[in-house]
């Protein structure tokens, strides 16, 4: 008995396409949480935070001569508040509208 060509529609080189479904369904489930785990705005809002943190601290600390050459306003801390705001936008979106992967063609139509 001879096995059917790899090029049918339909089968696999050891004719079980149950078990290629399967293995199908992981992988899209597997790239579903990939696509989660490097969604943007995690990389964005935890940059955003991150320097915000770095050049709020820069303006906790700063002295008179920084302040004079800003013209007494402390453009550090606020320009630090703002990029934490931002950081935390993104974070906060990220967490209330995570990215949904579409289910396969197959399972919409059955739903």
């Amino acid at each position: 008995m001879t096995e059917p060509p790899h090029s049918q529609r339909g089968t696999e080189p050891h004719g079980r396409p149950d078990e290629h479904a399967a293995a199908v369904a992981a992988q899209e489930r597997a790239s579903g949480t990939a696509a989660r785990l490097f969604d943007v705005r995690n990389v964005i809002g935890g940059l955003f935070a991150f320097y915000g943190l770095l050049i709020g601290a820069a303006g906790v600390f700063a002295d008179e001569a920084a302040l004079a050459k800003a013209q007494g306003i402390n453009i550090n801390l606020w320009t630090g508040a703002a990029m934490l705001l931002v950081g935390a936008f993104f974070l906060l979106w990220q967490r209330i509208r995570p990215l949904r992967q579409d289910p396969p063609e197959g399972e919409r139509s059955s739903a």
